[in-house]
């Protein structure tokens, strides 16, 4: 379900507060000089502004409290800007000063900066869609952009960003996420991984778990969490396949998956397993057992 957010007035004003702590009075004074021009539609400078961005106010950790993440997911929920740097903030507060009354308009604007981007631009615009003005109008956007082969593009539509789960459909999500297991990414920092599961993406991944098998490569364990709420009998065979003979990450990812199945037979596969569900848990599994699918 997409999220109700807050005007672009007050994430901007957020975003222009955690700038103004951070950066030194020289380039908070050219900051705030351009913003000024981009807020009456001066699409010129609201170009070449977003090209010098990083020269002007620096690619350093915003490095936010406890208290300034909070704030964000207050006015936008499930905002989670932890990684961000000042260039990025500042660019996508360039984005939300500038007017937008229409959506036409205004994606015709955001298309020209994509086009124009470099790698760091495309990830601090991509990293900006769950703020943007018109949220609908911006997932065909979202959708061509997980087409990208840069890592670090991909990731920024990918990970810690609510705009894919909210706005694609069930078939560009379910590419999304099996372009992050071919690519070997990990699935647990997307948001929506649980909420977006679906019985055809558990076919898809299935499916491509017995294409790595065939060709002897490794399946990341975190393939089955979106496998185990929609698992039927054949999915159970290879769930138990896993428990024994996977490594003990890959029993460990079929375990919760199992944990997560109403199927009655989960339950026996998880009692013969020896292993807990309740000592495990996603965010371990995926930080170190991710294999690289491509090797």
């Amino acid at each position: 379900m997409p999220a109700t957010i807050c005007s672009p007035h007050d994430l901007a004003t957020l975003l222009h507060r955690w700038l103004t702590a951070r950066l030194d009075a020289t380039a908070i004074g050219w900051l705030d000089d351009k913003l000024q021009a981009v807020a009456t539609g001066d699409r010129k400078t609201l170009f070449l502004s977003f090209g010098l961005t990083a020269r002007k106010v620096g690619k350093v950790d915003l490095a936010l409290s406890t208290e300034e993440i909070s704030a964000a997911s207050a006015l936008r929920p499930r905002w989670n800007p932890h990684f961000w740097t000042t260039d990025q903030a500042a660019r996508v507060l360039f984005v939300l000063k500038y007017p937008a009354p229409d959506a036409a308009p205004f994606v015709a604007v955001l298309d020209q900066l994509f086009a124009a981007g470099e790698v760091h631009e495309l990830v601090a615009l991509y990293q900006g869609l769950p703020l943007y003005p018109h949220q609908p109008a911006h997932q065909l956007r979202c959708a061509e952009g997980q087409r990208t082969n840069i890592p670090a593009v991909f990731q920024a539509i990918a990970h810690h960003n609510p705009y894919p789960s909210e706005q694609l459909n069930e078939d560009q999500w379910n590419q999304l996420v099996l372009k992050c297991l071919f690519i070997g990414i990990a699935l647990d920092p997307m948001i929506g991984i649980d909420d977006r599961a679906n019985a055809r993406l558990a076919m898809m991944l299935t499916d491509f778990a017995h294409e790595r098998w065939a060709a002897t490569r490794p399946v990341s364990p975190e393939l089955w969490r979106c496998v185990g709420p929609f698992a039927d009998d054949a999915m159970l065979n290879d769930l138990e396949r896993v428990l024994i003979s996977g490594t003990e990450p890959e029993r460990q990812g079929a375990t919760l998956a199992l944990a997560n199945c109403p199927h009655p037979r989960a339950a026996q596969l998880i009692h013969a397993s020896g292993l807990n569900p309740y000592h495990l848990n996603w965010p371990i599994i995926a930080a170190g057992n991710n294999p690289t699918p491509n090797t």
